[in-house]
């Protein structure tokens, strides 16, 4: 108990460096825990495209990214009436551009698709989707910023559309792209006969392995693979993921050296009052472990002032119409657990040289230390 009560008096009594190291360490749990949300929310987001309605996704083998892959559309039929699969989709990845906006992601998609029949409409009708070749979908967000509605025309390149409808979806790429009928996409980006991927939805699940064995022997040059193993594997998100932790362990790592900074201080300030207590029969880890728990006090406090703020700010960048789609508010607790764990390591790495040295204090020296 007397242990608890020396790290609240000493915290206490410091109110001002105190405040700061847990502003520090709060500053930089927030800034971690919104910018691995935002790019794991982005992940999610694009893996969400790829798994509409769907277990495994069918790509070319060794493709750097899915806006090269090739996979014929023939190949995407006949997976479709293997007798394990319930459907399969091609879909055909695209990059547009429009006066003042240079990059619109195009979805190439079947009528079928369930990214047209799960979308909620908000002007055109569902059933007319891809029965002319010059008539495209709006997401709800490209809608708005290319100004048009169902019946106008829009610029996309060197060609002209007519809108034929307006959707929204809970997926920000979505609502901020085109969806073209899949022989006008494959036209536009002169793929004929080809799309990216084909999304594929099996009967049971446990025929994930065969079916991709099955890919496997009837197409060489294409791979199959689980929608989870494909988030797990793609570069691109393997680069999203390392880009995040390194930014928020920069930021952790800089509460750490706060909370060093205000250690040393306190230990220097305090040396006669540490000799006291050596006089009076604290050992030497019991004065450790007096710095240490301070330190484990500022850093969990900042840790979940942090938190707190982190979800703040995640909710607030929610609320922006720009954002809607792409900005996922909810915390996981496994990210909350490994923040706080590595925000608690840091604080107490950043303790180590003010404690080795307290608990190196010589009380008859140190007595007489001005």
């Amino acid at each position: 108990m007397i242990f608890l009560k020396l790290i609240v008096t000493n915290l206490l009594r410091h109110r001002v460096r105190s405040l700061i190291s847990i502003a520090g360490v709060a500053f930089s749990v927030a800034a971690m825990i919104t910018v691995v949300s935002i790019l794991q929310g982005a992940i999610g987001m694009f893996s969400n495209i790829l798994s509409n309605d769907s277990q495994i996704i069918v790509f070319e083998r060794d493709v750097s990214d899915l806006f090269f892959s090739n996979v014929p559309v023939s190949a995407a039929g006949e997976i479709a009436s293997w007798p394990i699969v319930a459907h399969a989709n091609p879909v055909l990845f695209g990059v547009v551009a429009s006066a003042g906006h240079p990059i619109i992601t195009c979805f190439g998609v079947d009528a079928s698709d369930a990214r047209i029949q799960k979308a909620t409409w908000l002007q055109g009708e569902r059933g007319t989707f891809a029965q002319k070749p010059n008539e495209v979908v709006l997401g709800s967000r490209a809608a708005q910023f290319l100004s048009a509605r169902v019946g106008e025309n829009v610029q996309l390149g060197h060609s002209t559309f007519r809108v034929m409808g307006v959707v929204k979806t809970e997926n920000g790429f979505e609502n901020g792209g085109v969806f073209m009928p899949l022989t006008t996409a494959q036209s536009f980006f002169h793929k004929e006969g080809t799309s990216s991927v084909a999304t594929v939805k099996l009967r049971r699940r446990n025929d994930a392995a065969a079916f991709k064995r099955m890919v496997e022997a009837r197409y060489p040059d294409l791979t199959a693979l689980e929608d989870t193993e494909f988030t797990r594997s793609y570069s691109q998100f393997r680069i999203l993921k390392a880009t995040a932790w390194a930014v928020g362990g920069c930021g952790l790592l800089l509460g750490g050296l706060g909370v060093a900074n205000t250690m040393i201080m306190s230990v220097f300030t305090r040396i006669r009052e540490i000799a006291i207590l050596r006089v009076n029969g604290f050992s030497c880890l019991q004065i450790g472990a007096v710095v240490f728990g301070e330190a484990a006090g500022v850093s969990v406090f900042g840790a979940a002032v942090g938190l707190l703020v982190g979800a703040g700010v995640l909710k607030a960048l929610k609320m922006i119409p720009a954002l809607d789609g792409y900005i996922d508010p909810s915390l996981h607790p496994l990210l909350m657990l490994v923040v706080l764990l590595l925000a608690l390591f840091t604080g107490l790495a950043g303790t180590l040289y003010p404690a080795f040295y307290a608990m190196r204090v010589r009380a008859v020296e140190a007595l007489r230390f001005e």
